[in-house]
Parts: structure tokens; sequence; C-alpha cells
């Protein structure tokens, strides 16, 4: 019997230590339905990063979003909602000026309808400057991570020194060919970038 209490709690505890990782992997059939193809294509490779990633993803929605970082925590372990709903729904409620838990609530009453419709009900039209400035906002959240993004037609017109050298085979959404690599952007690394070692053979003589 101890032994059987044993397992069990072991088996417990290794479920318990699972669920914060599992509560961030969006379901095989997850789609935002934003109305826009791009936004919801990188939308599921945000799933990718903050399953690899989730401090950094943490920061970014709770830093640059607005967000209580409490109440991103609650949504990605206690409701398990995949990472990127998370940070559409506060991206969305920071455009707006209303609270993350707002836009929150709507979503989840009403997911069904997709994030078009969620959206819309919030004020945010589709093709309006309001869902314009939250597409934008794709590109820093990338930036800020370090990791690349390949823009469509509207946004390379309005960041037109951006992807000209582009990997063609790069391609959103995870973990498969072709997929971004990039991790979490490291303090030091730009400082490093220009730091250059001196060339022995060329230095010039003290």
């Amino acid at each position: 019997m101890p032994r059987c209490r044993a397992v069990s709690f072991v088996c417990a505890m290794a479920l318990a230590v699972a669920a914060p990782a599992a509560a961030q992997v969006a379901s095989p059939g997850w789609t935002p339905r934003t109305g826009d193809a791009w936004v919801d294509a990188w939308l599921g490779d945000m799933n990718a990063y903050a399953h690899r990633y989730r401090d950094p993803f943490i920061d970014e929605v709770v830093r640059y979003q607005g967000a209580p970082r409490a109440l991103v925590d609650e949504l990605l372990v206690r409701r398990r909602w995949a990472p990127a709903d998370v940070y559409y729904a506060c991206a969305i409620a920071r455009e707006v000026g209303r609270p993350c838990d707002a836009v929150a609530d709507d979503w989840q009453q009403h997911r069904d309808q997709g994030w078009a419709m969620v959206a819309q009900r919030q004020g945010i039209r589709p093709g309006s400057p309001e869902f314009r400035r939250l597409k934008q906002g794709l590109v820093p959240t990338y930036d800020r991570w370090a990791r690349p993004i390949l823009l469509d037609a509207e946004l390379q017109r309005i960041y037109p020194n951006r992807g000209k050298a582009a990997d063609p085979g790069l391609r959103p959404s995870g973990e498969g060919p072709g997929a971004p690599k990039a991790g979490p952007p490291r303090s030091g690394d730009a400082r490093a970038a220009r730091t250059k070692p001196r060339d022995k053979a060329n230095a010039t003589p003290r």
C-alpha cells in the first residue's frame, strides 16, 4: 500500500509540473479568425514561440500590452487559453482603452464567433485604422523577441526597408521546416555585435 501511494504521489506531482506547459499549447483545430490571413498565420506562430519561451512571451504581454501578470497567468494556466488568444485580447484592449480582462471575458463567452467579431464588438472594424495598428503591432513584438517575421504586401508598404533579404522559405507556425528558429533576445547581444575583436595580424603596434 505505501508503495502504491508513493507511485500515485509521483504521478500527481508530474501532472502538476506539466500543467503550465500544457496550458500553452493550442489545440490542433485552433484558429483565431481575425479576418486577416496574415494575422491568423503569425498568431499561430506566436503559439509555438510561447510554448518554447514562456517568460519572454509573458513579459511582452505585461509590459507592452498593459496586462496584469496575474491575469496572463490565469488565462494561460487556469483557463488554458492559447497564448496568441491572450496576446490578442490584451492588444485589442490596449487599442480601445479597456482593461484586458473585459476583452478576455468577451472572448471567453463568444470564442465560437472568432476574433473578427469580438474585435468589432469592441470597436475595431476590419480594415479600420484601429485594426491596421493592431496588425502592425505584431512587427515590433517580433522584433523584441528577435524572431523573424515575413511581412505581407500591406506591411511592406508601411515598412519599406524590412524583409528585403528575408529567407524565401520562411513561413509562420512553429516547429516544422522553414519555421522561424530565433529565440528570445538576450541582454548584451547588440553590444557584443558592435564590439568586434581586433585582428592581431593587422593591429597597429603601440
